[in-house]
């Protein structure tokens, strides 16, 4: 049994790459979780993270890094396909969802900025979304009116505009796994609150598992040749944090992808 499945994990990209897959990959769930929501006010917070997807995936050509990504680590696996030490039917069972999904990414048609473009509707939405309260009735009475309509119109609305991001969604989700995965988790302290560690290799994500008791958080410096932590209490939060003087015991991953530079 995992002993850090309980444990609060906090995520560290270092590359922009990871960066922006992480923050899709939160949009994704906050989408998700928008649509257990059938209220106006769930609409709209489903509608407007569903904008702010399109928007960061339509800003890339993410379709191409991830087809190239996946298909580097399809070939990888299956190199490895001849060690007798690793488990045979697991790793196959990994290279059938890489196949699956890299099917899904080619076959995928209209990109992602298409749908602003069109979509006058959308684009009237995103428009007015960076103004503080700009979506209220007055502005947008057409938006008002759609909210108006039975629940499962808007949801045929909002599952027609999502399945375009549904390739991303689970491509994403795959490439991630096999970065978390990449390596198992190691038991270190931070002596005082305080964690220096000099990275043997290029990596892309640094995850630190914190235990539900400790009310701490780190703070994390990361640069090419070391790796800094310093744990801070979080306390009152309506008063400024402070460093713990406390030894933290926390678990790490240093994660990467063997392709990624």
């Amino acid at each position: 049994m995992d002993r850090t499945a309980e444990w609060v994990c906090f995520e560290q990209p270092l590359n922009e790459r990871t960066r922006s897959l992480l923050r899709v990959e939160f949009l994704f769930a906050e989408y998700a979780h928008c649509g257990s929501d059938a209220t106006a006010w769930g609409i709209r917070a489903g509608l407007q993270t569903l904008l702010d997807i399109l928007s960061v995936i339509g800003r890339s050509d993410l379709r191409t890094e991830l087809i190239r990504d996946l298909t580097e680590q399809r070939s990888l696996l299956n190199r490895f396909r001849t060690r007798p030490e690793l488990d045979r039917a697991r790793l196959d069972a990994v290279l059938a969802e890489i196949t699956v999904v890299l099917t899904s990414l080619h076959n995928s048609g209209v990109h992602p900025s298409t749908v602003l473009r069109e979509n006058e509707f959308l684009f009237a939405v995103m428009n007015r979304s960076g103004i503080p309260g700009g979506t209220c009735m007055f502005d947008l009475p057409a938006f008002h009116r759609w909210l108006a309509r039975p629940y499962a119109n808007t949801e045929r609305d909002l599952s027609r505009w999502f399945s375009i991001l549904k390739p991303y969604q689970v491509a994403i989700g795959l490439y991630l796994r096999l970065l978390r995965d990449s390596t198992a988790s190691s038991e270190q302290i931070a002596q005082g609150g305080v964690y220096l560690h000099v990275p043997t290799g290029v990596f892309q994500l640094l995850r630190v598992h914190v235990p539900p008791d400790s009310d701490v958080y780190p703070e994390i410096s990361a640069g090419k040749h070391r790796f800094s932590f310093r744990f801070m209490r979080l306390g009152d939060v309506n008063q400024r944090n402070v460093q713990t003087a406390e030894d933290i015991g926390f678990h790490l991953q240093c994660c990467s992808l063997s392709n990624q530079e």
